[in-house]
């Protein structure tokens, strides 16, 4: 991309979340004053309400600011520190305006997983977009080939990890009258019983061999999904990714990334969940000089608001602390809204405002509604979740009443963020500086 090119994307990002700023405030989002509707989110914004004092409602997740900025830019420099490209993955977030941080904090792109996510991030300006997907729709590639043609400086890359796959994506760009291939990279699978991807080299080639015949697709790369290894483990990962590495390079001594109409500047190699990144970059560290110069690609997403279980076990910063540490951003506030004896009480936030598919939401702490004082939540545990209730265990001395707010870590920030469609930025201070606005 040409700084022109570049200059001028900023300019459409720039404008399209401006539009995000004028979206007036009503029904539709929860957790926002009552008081607030009619406003526009840049107005809002301006307002900086205090989340605990100026009428928000409850239950309402709020996103630190500090420690969403701190974790923005550990990842910028991790990812410059070992010589990757950065394309975190949005279908975490799904949102704009954390898209446009990332990019601004260094990342190459974005990774997203499906169509629709795809057009969400067209909307906003993103102009490098890597598909983790097989993409086989052909209403999907009849877009796709739209978006291509329309506008040169628009870099798209996906899967392909079949000959049919190969030959569906021939058929549909064929019949759409693509006038630019699509880039594609072959995903390895990483082993029997995982996920997607081809299960062996032989695999692999044929799929190339397929791609080569296509007037439609241009191969460029190699890519795969490390937290797929079964029974994973450093020394299994790496020995993964070393077959990944080992595939672009005899890909390339082959001929592969090479020939009519290719014009290829760079080979693509592709890997990185948020659980293995370190292995990710030990291994494309030893990545041997190719033909042409390789575009080291790490796709981890859940660093961004990172978490208060899944990811804290998971993430590569506790096998590496010299290089920094994550820090969790997000915190859900409920009510309790009932007080039955004193081994139990219910807060009003559930599965409709929680995310519970890995771990139940964690007990931090409690706000006195009288004083507003802040405390650990001692003797205080979330022991399940009902559609619009939280329940909660309370053991001798919990001092826990009606109407004060629980405080609670999630895990798993990819069905945290999609429950919400406006979520407040907070300051340590509670003063809410934006509202991040998501697209699932």
């Amino acid at each position: 991309m040409t700084a022109q090119n570049a200059d001028t994307a900023v300019e459409r990002r720039t404008a399209r979340l401006e539009d995000l700023a004028r979206e007036r405030v009503d029904f539709r989002f929860k957790g926002l004053p009552p008081e607030a509707d009619g406003a526009t989110v840049g107005e809002l914004a301006a307002r900086r309400l205090n989340l605990f004092t100026d009428g928000f409602t409850t239950p309402v997740l709020a996103l630190s600011a500090e420690r969403l900025e701190h974790n923005l830019a550990l990842m910028e420099t991790y990812s410059a520190r070992h010589g990757l490209a950065f394309a975190p993955h949005g279908k975490t977030s799904m949102a704009p305006q954390l898209f446009h941080r990332q990019l601004e904090h260094g990342a190459w792109g974005i990774t997203l997983a499906v169509p629709h996510q795809v057009r969400v991030a067209r909307e906003f300006g993103i102009d490098r977009i890597f598909l983790a997907n097989e993409l086989v729709d052909a209403a999907a590639l009849r877009w796709l080939s739209g978006e291509l043609d329309a506008d040169p400086s628009f870099r798209f890359i996906c899967y392909v990890d079949s000959v049919r796959g190969v030959e569906s994506m021939q058929a549909a760009l064929a019949e759409a009258g693509a006038g630019r291939p699509v880039d594609v990279v072959v995903e390895l699978g990483a082993g029997d019983g995982a996920r997607t991807g081809a299960r062996t080299e032989a695999d692999c080639a044929a799929i190339a061999d397929a791609v080569a015949a296509s007037s439609a697709l241009r191969l460029v790369g190699v890519a795969g999904y490390e937290g797929e290894v079964p029974d994973a483990d450093g020394e299994r990962v790496r020995a993964w990714l070393r077959r990944l590495v080992a595939l672009a390079a005899d890909f390339d001594k082959a001929g592969r990334f090479a020939g009519p109409d290719r014009d290829l500047d760079e080979i693509v190699v592709s890997a990185g969940g948020s659980a293995w990144f370190d292995a990710v970059a030990d291994v494309f560290a030893e990545i041997p000089e190719l033909s042409v110069p390789v575009l080291k690609l790490l796709r981890s997403g859940a660093y961004v608001s990172h978490d208060d279980g899944h990811y804290r076990h998971l993430t590569p910063f506790n096998r590496v602390p010299e290089e920094g540490a994550l820090e969790p951003a997000f915190r859900l506030w409920a009510q309790f809204v009932s007080r039955p004896n004193d081994e139990q009480a219910f807060t009003n936030a559930g599965k409709r405002d929680a995310a519970y598919d890995i771990d139940l939401p964690e007990a931090q702490v409690v706000r006195d509604a009288r004083t507003g004082e802040v405390r650990e939540a001692a003797g205080v545990a979330v022991t399940g979740l009902s559609d619009q209730h939280g329940w909660v265990r309370t053991e001798p001395g919990a001092d826990v009443e009606v109407g004060d707010w629980l405080g609670m870590g999630l895990s798993h920030p990819c069905t945290s963020f999609d429950k919400w469609q406006l979520i407040p930025l907070v300051e340590s201070d509670g003063t809410v500086t934006d509202y991040i606005r998501t697209y699932f």
